[in-house]
């Protein structure tokens, strides 16, 4: 396909979910599409706390965003971080990553940002040192690091007390990942790494899983809420319930009063936007929330700038906040893509309209819960709906490929193919001992 040098520059941020559906959705059309990230690969986030808990393999769960637009020549791939905008000369300025040069800027006709979100530690950054995050495949590895460092330091340990901490792990934030990475390390503990030392029983960890609300997967019905932590403390995971966690260094965990020795925490509570926000809300005057959301035009544009869209977690709607779930993102990724479309032609767009096909999370083996238009799952049909859900959307077939064997074969053998402690830079990071 010949893009003419006159055609419509469309500049997309982002290589996440919504920014890679809009330039998939774009890659015919009569438009130029430069896509812009930090990383040159697009990263099925829901399944990186998979990869932290070794039961896949990085490689499995990202797919190179050249790759993905390579037989499509109106599409350009640039890796740069973003630094600013330049809304009235409509520019977008870039700055290097590492040693990789990028262009001072990028000219745009339309501008889609999909800076996406990142875990919020409710104004405690200092948490941040030793309670790592999933959402990233960087911090993925640090914390498959940290968990499998923990079993080691634990073998090692001839003091019970110093012991029992290695061997306390704690999630905090039982939301969907919350609640999968909980079960996870449960199995990994309990199942898999059973048998593997001699000096330490691995079915002596114990996992907490700490919340703030009166029940686990608040954005699910109470009855599946109320199933999930039935599965969950079937695995042995010790569910916390209305309880805050006030602090948290390098040995401890505090909730509320109590003080838990635990070597190993896991953050999954609570998002703010990207600072992408922030600084198109400066630059246009568009409401922030207290999550750093901008709020959006019905047809997902900054107000006054028709021709910025911003999608995806780092925004909220005027009738609404929606769900910060893969699907809303891709959504709007597609529905941005088709008012670009439509505005070449002079045709009118309907404003943007979410549609809810439901909600899946997976607590172990064979163990999930789902609701899908009021049809309301648990155990072995709901994980079965899980895995075909994510299967279909991972992108890349042969990544869908290896993720159906490696999860076939970690079924049939209760084994995990990736259980490595990576070296990090930094040096210490992986055991902090």
């Amino acid at each position: 396909m010949c893009v003419s040098s006159a055609a419509h520059r469309v500049v997309i941020v982002g290589g996440g979910f919504g920014g890679l559906q809009a330039a998939l959705a774009l890659q015919r059309k009569q438009v130029e599409v430069t896509l812009v990230d930090r990383r040159n690969f697009h990263l099925f986030q829901p399944l990186t706390y998979q990869v932290a808990t070794g039961a896949l393999s990085p490689g499995e769960i990202a797919y190179p965003l050249r790759a993905i637009f390579k037989r499509r020549p109106n599409v350009r791939v640039v890796l740069a971080e973003v630094d600013d905008f330049d809304l009235e000369k409509r520019e977008v300025r870039l700055g290097a990553v590492g040693d990789v040069p990028a262009p001072a800027s990028l000219p745009y006709d339309t501008l889609i940002v999909a800076g996406g979100s990142q875990y919020s530690y409710f104004g405690h950054d200092e948490w941040r040192e030793h309670a790592a995050e999933v959402k990233s495949l960087e911090s993925a590895l640090i914390v498959r690091s940290r968990l499998l460092s923990a079993f080691e330091a634990a073998e090692a340990e001839t003091d019970a007390d110093r012991r029992a901490a290695w061997l306390t792990f704690v999630v905090v934030g039982a939301g969907p990942t919350g609640v999968e990475i909980a079960g996870q390390i449960a199995e990994l503990a309990r199942d898999t790494l059973r048998g593997d030392f001699r000096s330490v029983d691995t079915r002596a960890t114990r996992i907490l899983l700490v919340e703030a609300a009166d029940r686990v997967l608040t954005a699910f019905p109470p009855s599946l809420s109320s199933k999930a932590t039935r599965s969950l403390e079937k695995l042995g995971v010790t569910v916390l319930t209305g309880r805050a966690v006030t602090g948290i260094d390098r040995e401890s965990v505090v909730v509320d009063d109590e003080r838990i020795p635990a070597r190993t925490v896991v953050w999954a509570a609570g998002v703010t936007a990207s600072s992408l926000a922030g600084r198109l809300g400066e630059l246009s005057g568009a409401d922030r929330d207290r999550a750093g959301r901008i709020t959006v035009e019905p047809d997902l544009t900054l107000p006054g700038h028709p021709e910025v869209f911003a999608i995806g977690d780092m925004v909220r709607l005027h009738d609404g906040l929606l769900p910060g779930v893969a699907p809303v993102a891709m959504q709007q990724g597609r529905y941005a893509a088709r008012v670009v479309a439509d505005r070449q032609k002079s045709r009118p767009t309907p404003p943007f309209r979410y549609h809810d096909k439901g909600n899946l999370a997976t607590i172990g083996r064979a163990a999930a819960v789902a609701d899908v238009h009021g049809l309301r799952l648990g155990g072995l049909v709901a994980w079965l709906a899980w895995v075909t859900v994510h299967l279909w959307y991972l992108v890349g077939f042969q990544n869908r490929l290896l993720v159906i064997i490696r999860w076939s074969v970690s079924f049939a053998t209760h084994g995990r193919g990736a259980r490595l402690i990576t070296t990090q830079p930094g040096g210490n990071e992986p055991g902090r001992p």
